[in-house]
C-alpha cells in the first residue's frame, strides 16, 4: 500500500526549507512555539526568525539562521496561579559547533543564559526593558553579557547594565578579522 503525503504536510515541509537567498544547505534551527489561553505560553520576547510557520491553532514554528541570538519564555500555570516561569537566551548554532540538547529548539542552540522562577525572569526581563531603552536591540546585544548576566544570577550577585560602551566595544571587536 503506497500513501502519499497530505499536502499540510508538504506545505509544512515546503515552509521549515531555506529562506530565500540562503543556500537550501544553511543549517536551520527550528524553535517550537505555543499558546493554550490561561494554561501555558512559549513565545519569543526577542530575536530575528527568518521564517514563522504556523503549525495549527496553537503551535507555531519559528526558524532561525546560524548565530542568531533568541529569547524564549515558558509561562505555565495552573488552576490555582503560575506554577513555572522559565526564560531562555540562545544563540542558533551551526553543525560545527557545540550545541546544547533544548526541549522544543531543533537541533540544539547554544544556551546563553537560563533564568527559573518568577524573580530572576523578572530580574532578567528588566535588563532585557534597559537594553531596548538605550536603543539597542536584545539579540544584538554581545552573547558574553548574557553569559555574565547567567553566572551572576547563579552566582545572586548584583546584575551589571548593558552599556552603549559595551556594545562599542562589542561592535568593534566583531567587526575586527
Amino acid at each position: 500500500m503506497t500513501a502519499s503525503a497530505s499536502p499540510a504536510a508538504v506545505a509544512a515541509t515546503a515552509a521549515l526549507a531555506a529562506p530565500v537567498g540562503q543556500p537550501a544547505s544553511t543549517p536551520l534551527t527550528r524553535v517550537a512555539l505555543a499558546y493554550i489561553d490561561q494554561r501555558f505560553d512559549l513565545y519569543l520576547r526577542f530575536g530575528e526568525p527568518a521564517r514563522i510557520v504556523r503549525l495549527d491553532r496553537w503551535r507555531r514554528c519559528a526558524v532561525f539562521l546560524p548565530n542568531a541570538v533568541l529569547c524564549r519564555i515558558r509561562w505555565q500555570a495552573n488552576d490555582y496561579g503560575t506554577i513555572r516561569w522559565q526564560l531562555m537566551v540562545m544563540q542558533a548554532c551551526t553543525p560545527l559547533d557545540g550545541a546544547q540538547r533544548i526541549p522544543g529548539v531543533q537541533p540544539g542552540a547554544r544556551l546563553l543564559l537560563h533564568a527559573e522562577g518568577d524573580g530572576q525572569v523578572r530580574a532578567v526581563l528588566e535588563r532585557i526593558d534597559a537594553i531596548e531603552a538605550r536603543g539597542i536591540a536584545p539579540a544584538d546585544a554581545s552573547p558574553a553579557y548574557w553569559r555574565t548576566l547567567a553566572n551572576r544570577l547563579a552566582a545572586r550577585l548584583p546584575l551589571p547594565d548593558y552599556t552603549v560602551e559595551r556594545h562599542a566595544a562589542w561592535l568593534t571587536g566583531r567587526a575586527l578579522p
